[in-house]
């Protein structure tokens, strides 16, 4: 089989060519965001935006910081302008159900122009009614009525007076009520006197008096009569009065809302009740009448609640709008979705009215698009479910967490739903909505669109113009220095470094937005109008360095020897492995000592890291398909008699992953057969059964980490790292790697099976089956084959002499 030849440097890194960029600077760009390379994600959102029928709802998943909310706002703003104006809502007063305030719609632009005609109507009432209640007619009208009811108290009074003086009985009026007396010859009998008549003469005048009294009695028990329809008169001059006072400000309304019936039946009713209650406006207090320290309105500083009734809370107003409304809701709590009622604390008492109904998002885009952060969402308590129940019954109803946990005893108001005609769409990561539509059985009824947003696409030269556009949307809106075509690009390679393709671009556009924002420090500090290539290469090296405090300290312990790593010299049973590590959102490579030791056994490869518990399941697997390895090329004839072990030296941490598992085969064939590795080249690369090498991750920073350590060791030419074939086209290194290859300092080999790589590590061949299924004996695998044999004996003879 033959050897791979090192890779040419140019197949290191596939850089843009500033020349091939139809652009001398992002300043030529016209700024727009075209969607591009998310073509299936542009698909979904067109269908889920445009079907009009229920649960077509959509939900965008993909990495966060992929630009999902930036597509959607894009699409959405391109379509909403020619959609129309969705109708204003406002809340008035139930004057038969007061906690049940009503919901009205209107067309778009009259709710305010309402609410402003109901305040000017509400100033006019304090004028007209005390001016009819005023005026000379009333007051004729008024006094008839009283004088009518003195009249006829005064009558029956004289009349009974007359019937006493006729029976020589005078009526006189006390403190305490009326009396009756006898009189003779024109004076009052006194108490003596009237003891000295006589005895007939007393008894008939008693007779007499007990009869007036009965009459006074009679009249007494009338007057209450008398003036209860005294009353009733003057409420029907007052209900008259007021009513012909206030009609031809409410038939002026309702000529403006004609084609309204719920408006036309609101006004009615607030008609009916400003009669019924026109003594209110008859006091000195009014709609602007200042109220006492602490005594605040929910109608505002100066606002008197008691004519909150008559006025309209306007909780939508679309007169601003230029079509369907977009609404981002950062905050997806319950009050914010669905709406709330506020309450205001008086004299320890907590109030509220239909003036402190609040709108929420669903109000504000009902009638359009409504756009919310899905873990935001799930976060706020009984929001999810409340969204739920919104979309599904269509209808928005406002209800008062306090009232709804039992933790507020004041009454509440109940107000009217109302109607739902929204477009919900939720973005979120991609477990996230496998969660929903897994645990959720209402997920997937009222979200059925999914638009997977990927997380990289091609590397074309449309895509490269489209990288270009975004950058220039990100230096206009953030008002930064534009880009000139070698800076941009250095981004587009840096895209690619990102998407681990050197045929891609990474889609997470934040980090290429954060990328132009370090940019943009650097050229200002270098004194550049534009920002050029330096600049990105000085942000790139900065954000390394910022994040380089613990690959460098892994770096002086390398050198120092207090971690084993040999770049140098030849061993048996050892080679240098490449591992990646995380941190935050920074991630380099370090190399890593595996040694392999083997002994007599029964054939099983024992993994130290996963006896002692620190090895995960996917390194386990790995270090299990040696096994099947090992025993298809060479246990067919023969048992495996050996027991051999591997681990990772001074690993003090968890090991997962199998991109290690061709390195431990390299090691365990050298120590098998007892041939030396050439410990300066490091491996990568997973490998399964047949002995294929196969593609792995991070193989960017992994070269780069075995590269910086040789670097600082010194370069002789013969370092290098051996990687799977499959990832060539992962390569994006750093220029001062490719330049170290370009030079002959430091070699990268495509490896596709175990015999390639085994050979350049032991400069021995790895040798090939002869008929009989045996190897040459100066290669790798025959000198492993003999050494088995000759294991084999020893366990025979060994079991022989047990035996005896």
């Amino acid at each position: 089989m033959p050897v791979p030849e090192p890779l040419d440097h140019g197949k290191l890194s596939k850089r843009c060519d500033p020349g091939d960029l139809p652009f001398a600077s992002t300043g030529e760009l016209d700024g727009k965001i075209t969607i591009s390379g998310q073509e299936r994600a542009w698909q979904a959102i067109r269908f889920g935006v445009g079907i009009k029928h229920d649960g077509f709802n959509l939900f965008a998943l993909g990495p966060s910081g992929t630009g999902k909310q930036t597509a959607i706002e894009h699409y959405l703003g391109e379509k909403v302008s020619g959609e129309p104006l969705p109708d204003d809502w406002c809340y008035v007063y139930n004057f038969e159900k007061p906690r049940q305030p009503r919901a009205i719609s209107m067309p778009a632009g009259r709710a305010c122009a309402f609410g402003k005609e109901m305040e000017e109507l509400l100033e006019a009432l304090f004028t007209i009614l005390p001016a009819a209640f005023s005026s000379e007619e009333y007051q004729e009208q008024e006094k008839t009525i009283k004088e009518a009811f003195q009249e006829k108290q005064t009558a029956a009074i004289a009349s009974l007076e007359k019937q006493a003086g006729e029976n020589d009985i005078a009526l006189i009026r006390t403190p305490s009520g009326f009396a009756f007396a006898p009189i003779r010859k024109g004076e009052v009998l006194n108490s003596e006197a009237f003891m000295k008549l006589k005895p007939e003469e007393r008894e008939k005048i008693e007779q007499q008096i007990a009869t007036l009294k009965e009459s006074m009695q009679s009249i007494m028990l009338q007057i209450p009569k008398w003036q209860r329809e005294t009353q009733e008169k003057l409420k029907d001059l007052n209900q008259q009065v007021a009513a012909f006072a206030v009609k031809p400000l409410f038939e002026e309304l309702k000529a403006g809302h004609a084609q309204q019936p719920a408006i036309l039946d609101h006004l009615a009713a607030a008609e009916k009740d400003v009669v019924e209650h026109f003594v209110h406006f008859l006091e000195k207090s009014s709609p602007e009448q200042e109220q006492p320290p602490g005594m605040a309105s929910p109608a505002g500083p100066g606002k008197n609640r008691l004519f909150n009734r008559y006025r309209i809370n306007v909780v939508i107003d679309n007169s601003r709008g230029g079509g369907a409304p977009v609404v981002i809701e950062d905050k997806p709590s319950c009050q914010n979705l669905v709406g709330d009622i506020e309450h205001i604390a008086q004299m320890g008492t907590l109030l509220t009215d239909f003036t402190l109904i609040k709108p929420g998002a669903l109000h504000r885009s009902n009638g359009g698009y409504l756009i919310l952060d899905a873990r935001r969402l799930l976060q706020e308590p009984l929001a999810y479910d409340a969204l739920k129940k919104a979309i599904r019954t269509r209808q928005i109803r406002i209800e008062s967490l306090a009232q709804l946990y039992g933790l507020a005893s004041t009454v509440s108001l109940d107000p009217e739903p109302v109607p739902l005609d929204v477009k919900v769409i939720l973005t979120g990561e991609r477990q996230l909505y496998y969660l929903l539509s897994a645990y959720d059985p209402d997920f997937n009824e009222l979200f059925k669109v999914a638009a997977d947003f990927d997380d990289d696409m091609q590397r074309t030269a449309k895509t490269q113009v489209a990288y270009a556009g975004f950058m220039s949307t990100i230096v206009r809106r953030e008002k930064l220095r534009h880009l000139d075509r070698s800076a941009v690009a250095r981004v587009i390679d840096y895209g690619a470094r990102l998407s681990g393709d050197s045929d891609k671009l990474s889609t997470h556009l934040q980090s290429i937005a954060d990328l132009i924002h370090e940019s943009d420090y650097y050229a200002e500090d270098n004194h550049h109008g534009l920002i050029t290539a330096e600049d990105v290469r000085q942000a790139i090296d900065a954000r390394r360095y910022r994040a380089g405090r613990i690959p460098e300290k892994i770096r002086e312990a390398l050198l120092h020897d207090t971690i084993l790593i040999d770049t140098q010299t030849e061993k048996t049973g050892q080679i240098n492995g490449l591992s990646v590590y995380m941190l935050g959102n920074q991630s380099f490579g370090k190399p890593s000592r595996i040694t392999a030791r083997v002994k007599l056994g029964k054939g099983e490869v024992i993994d130290i890291e996963r006896e002692v518990e620190m090895g995960g399941p996917i390194h386990s697997k790995g270090v299990l398909i040696l096994s099947g390895f090992l025993g298809s090329l060479f246990g067919r004839e023969q048992p495996l008699s050996l027991s051999a072990s591997l681990v990772f030296e001074q690993s003090y941490s968890g090991v997962e992953g199998d991109s290690a598992s061709s390195a431990e085969l390299y090691a365990l064939l050298s120590a098998i057969s007892d041939t030396p590795i050439r410990q300066w080249f490091a491996v990568t690369g997973s490998v399964n059964q047949y002995g294929e090498v196969q593609a792995i991750g991070g193989v960017n920073e992994k070269i780069e980490g075995f590269f910086d350590l040789c670097v600082q060791r010194g370069l002789n030419g013969k370092h290098g790292v051996l990687v799977p074939a499959a990832n060539v086209r992962n390569l994006m290194l750093r220029d001062d790697v490719v330049e170290a290859a370009r030079k002959g300092d430091f070699s990268i080999y495509p490896v596709t099976r175990i015999e390639e790589g085994i050979e350049i590590l032991t400069g021995l061949p790895a040798g090939q089956r002869e008929a009989d299924g045996s190897y040459p004996e100066n290669t790798v695998y025959g000198r492993v084959l003999s050494r088995l044999r000759e294991m084999a004996e020893k366990q025979k003879a060994f079991s022989d002499d047990s035996g005896k």
